[in-house]
This record gives C-alpha cells, structure tokens and sequence, in this order.
C-alpha cells in the first residue's frame, strides 16, 4: 500500500518504513500527515477531491537540519553591480510508520 500526500506545498510517494526529507515542521516525535490526496491497494486507488477523507499516514520525525549550502550569484552586466550570496535549505527527516486508509 502507498500514499500521495501534501506537506509544505510539495506532494510525496510515501510506503510504510520510508524515510524522506520534506520542508522544514514544527514539531517533535510523532506526527499526522492529513492531507491524504490518494491511497493505492492491491485492488485499486482512492482518489479525494481534493482530499481522502479519513485517511491519515503516521510519521516520526527523525531529524531536522539544513542542506548544503548553494552559492547565488547575480550581476548586471556593463553596471560593476554584483552580489555574492549564500542558502541552506532547512528540512525535516521523517520515517513513514503507517498509512491508515
């Protein structure tokens, strides 16, 4: 069984025992992802409009960090303006525990 769900405006293929990384959540230990967009089962998918109702998937928080660091460089060309500037991405690691459909 699998489930397609919404967290931090980005949708995820998630199954039991997966660990992923989403956008950055406040909060600690378990958490209850609610916003189910579909559930597959061997016989078939339930689809929500726009969500499943009553369907949850049970997740523990493993981690929260940052990612590498990128570097974003922009400049005007003919106009000795430039700008040098660094990001981290922070996320949250979950492991996916159970899918309730």
């Amino acid at each position: 069984m699998y489930a397609i769900i919404e967290t931090g405006g980005k949708q995820y293929q998630v199954k039991e025992g997966d660990e992923i990384f989403v956008e950055k959540l406040d909060a600690e230990g378990e958490i209850t992802f609610d916003k189910v967009i579909m559930v597959g089962k061997d016989e078939g998918a339930v689809i929500g409009a726009p969500y499943v109702e009553g369907a949850t998937v049970k997740a523990t928080l493993l981690k929260n960090g940052k990612a590498k660091k990128i570097t974003v460089f922009t400049y005007k060309p003919k106009k000795s303006s430039k700008r040098k500037m660094g990001h981290r991405q922070p996320y949250s690691k979950v492991k996916i525990e159970a899918i309730n459909a």
